[in-house]
């Protein structure tokens, strides 16, 4: 298994980093020589291709580090297997070796993220909601770009945002915040990969940990009622919306004057009725801010549907929340 150590605020220098981490960064660029890609689905998806018949095991290194299957050493060229030995990213189970990592593409990029099924409490998810997030800032940032010279993604995951927020905002400071050490560590592996040095991983408790007022500040929370409050999943609070009205909280207090907080998150539907919209609204209106809400995909993770603490949810909505500060603020509370 891949050790995870709390990271500090640091910048990317190869070598102040361990030799573990650098292992990761190599398995990285050998995979990507081999032209190797794969959108990762939901993990409901994950689940039925590889209970197909022939699933078992893998043929291919897109099962290996996509579908997450196990594998017969032969099947990996030796540079590739050779990094994950260094990385310590091979597993043995009753079927072969298997690779505690997966590798999602998200455009050119190529990102780590935990192992399939995510059951671990510090599993680092990478799915269908990072390829919305990341479609959704690169629609809006560019617009924004220009004055941004401090940035946050809050809760950063594998960094998927903090990433491309370095890439559309070359001139600005990015901190890419997170409670899990797993996150961070693959948020900086992830960086490294981009050949993304701006990015500064960071623990912390929303901006507990962190200093002054940001220019933009982006999140795409955990928004699930989660029964093991795994972190990745639970958003907490009312059907999961208490993470997202936290972030919401905290962007009102730390934004710059003239700066945006770009929300990506989910609200549970109940008889037609958006309840998380009307907190938010309720928050940003006391604030004085501007802002948009809107529902980007109505129907998400329909399974969770089934499960007791839904039995009152129509649906599962996308959102997109975009709010910015005037430049001249004041709250009123």
């Amino acid at each position: 298994m891949v050790d995870f150590p709390v990271i500090e605020t640091t910048s990317l220098r190869s070598a102040a980093l361990p030799s573990a981490t650098m292992a990761l960064v190599e398995l990285g660029k050998q995979l990507r020589r081999a032209n190797y890609h794969f959108v990762t689905p939901t993990p409901a998806t994950i689940a039925r291709v590889n209970a197909r018949r022939g699933n078992a095991r893998a043929r291919s290194l897109t099962d290996v580090f996509g579908w997450n299957r196990p594998f017969n050493p032969v099947l990996i060229p030796e540079a590739i297997l050779g990094a994950m030995r260094d990385a310590g990213v091979i597993e043995e189970c009753a079927s072969g070796l298997r690779s505690t990592l997966r590798v999602s593409s998200l455009g050119e990029q190529l990102y780590f993220h935990s192992a399939f099924p995510t059951e671990a409490a510090d599993s680092v998810f990478f799915g269908p909601d990072t390829y919305r997030f990341a479609r959704q800032l690169r629609a809006c940032v560019p617009a924004l770009a220009r004055r941004v010279t401090r940035c946050v993604d809050i809760g950063c995951g594998a960094g998927a945002g903090a990433i491309e927020l370095a890439r559309m905002c070359p001139a600005a400071s990015v901190h890419a915040v997170d409670i899990n050490p797993a996150a961070l560590t693959l948020t900086r592996v992830n960086a490294l990969l981009a050949d993304t040095r701006a990015v500064l991983p960071e623990y912390s408790d929303l901006l507990a940990n962190v200093d002054g007022t940001f220019d933009l500040i982006v999140a795409n929370p955990p928004y699930l009622v989660d029964e093991g409050a795994r972190a990745y999943r639970n958003g907490g609070g009312d059907l999961g919306a208490g993470l997202s009205l936290a972030i919401v909280n905290a962007a009102i207090g730390r934004l710059a004057p003239g700066g945006s907080l770009l929300l990506y998150t989910a609200a549970a539907i109940v008889d037609g009725v958006d309840a998380l919209r009307a907190d938010v609204a309720r928050r940003l209106e006391r604030a004085d801010m501007r802002w948009t809400y809107d529902e980007i995909d109505p129907d998400i993770f329909g399974e969770e549907l089934d499960n007791p603490a839904y039995r009152t949810v129509d649906r599962i909505a996308a959102v997109w929340l975009c709010a910015t500060k005037p430049a001249s603020h004041q709250v009123y509370w």
